[in-house]
């Protein structure tokens, strides 16, 4: 057993990594240009749900009161007449990047401290590279990609986004797989 104190900076250094090749995945990379697709009519859109004043939060519509309601005729009426969707109201004004970063960043560390709590209570000091390197990547990528399939099945995202996303994921767990393979108190 490794104590998780001794594992702080596989788990400090694993997290700038991430965050590095994230800022590059979608910075750099073309990958995630066509995540979220623009509205023909945009201006028009924008204008119409403008005078709603509609707070920052998370959407459904049409939105039923209650499961029961969810069977009512009117309520299937509405779906069938449509649109039906889930949307996301942010606050206003220009994009800021600053405190997504810093969330960002403090998840892949919470990310990385989960790995090395479950490597470091799997493996002793001086294992092998190849079994760090699996408890730590199995658990990163479970942190990292898993739970992104929820958004797919019951908000109806794109698979491709979320698959695309998932690989990221992948990615970010093998680069933490191999930090706390390569850093591992010996």
């Amino acid at each position: 057993m490794v104590p998780l104190m001794s594992l702080w900076i596989p788990v400090l250094l694993s997290a700038v990594i991430v965050f590095i090749a994230s800022s590059i995945f979608h910075m750099v990379l073309p990958f995630h240009h066509n995540d979220i697709r623009r509205l023909e009519k945009e201006s028009e859109i924008q204008e119409a749900l403008r005078r709603f004043s509609i707070p920052p939060g998370d959407y459904g519509l049409p939105m039923p009161a209650s499961m029961k309601a969810m069977k009512s005729p009117e309520f299937i009426e509405k779906r069938k007449a449509g649109p039906v969707l889930f949307m996301t109201v942010i606050p206003n004004g220009p994009p800021t990047m600053g405190s997504s970063l810093a969330l960002w960043f403090v998840y892949s560390v919470v990310v990385s401290i989960f790995s090395a709590y479950i490597a470091g209570r799997a493996l002793r000091a001086g294992a092998d590279y190849l079994a760090v390197f699996r408890f730590a990547g199995c658990t990163a990528f479970i942190g990292y990609a898993l739970a992104l399939l929820q958004n797919s099945i019951w908000y109806k995202r794109n698979w491709g986004t979320t698959l695309l996303t998932m690989f990221d994921g992948l990615i970010y767990g093998l680069l933490t797989a191999g930090t706390f393979g390569w850093l591992w108190p010996r």
